[in-house]
């Protein structure tokens, strides 16, 4: 099990190097700030830098992975992670169709209630603000488009 962290972590600190290098293809700065090599330069150092520190981890410690079993999910996280992906696979098939809006309500109010939250007025609020209000923040402030969908809401 040690050496599948060990292979894990090399690589991903492989594919942080070639993240950076491919960074300095693009401007690191622009007029307005950050320019287009800016995020992958630090995505791509802080990937690396967390993947040698998981390497040296793993080289260091005696038995910090010997129980293979412990990585396995149980039957209860099973479900909750197959809940989440249907989920982000629904909200993949419907979002050109009825647009940001709609399927991020839907998604905000039925995945926290298939999770088994129990405060429906909570979980409304905060859908409607998850959806319609970081809609307008990026459509209209940060002029990003979304897609509007079939009822132009």
């Amino acid at each position: 099990m040690k050496r599948a962290w060990q292979v894990g972590s090399i690589s991903f600190m492989l594919m942080s190097i070639l993240v950076v290098v491919h960074s300095f293809k693009y401007s690191y700065g622009d007029d307005l700030g950050p320019g287009p090599g800016f995020f992958p330069f630090w995505l791509g150092l802080i990937t690396g830098g967390l993947s040698l520190g998981l390497l040296l981890q793993t080289c260091l410690s005696k038995d910090l992975f010997s129980d293979a079993a412990a990585l396995i999910p149980d039957r209860a996280s099973i479900v909750r992670i197959s809940i989440i992906v249907i989920g982000l696979l629904g909200v993949l098939a419907l979002l050109n169709t009825l647009g940001f809006r709609i399927s991020m309500l839907m998604f905000l109010i039925v995945l926290p209630l298939a999770l088994g939250v129990k405060n429906k007025l909570i979980v409304l609020i905060l859908a409607i603000a998850g959806s319609f209000g970081i809609f307008h923040i990026f459509y209209y402030w940060l002029k990003l488009p979304l897609p509007i969908g079939i009822f132009g809401i």
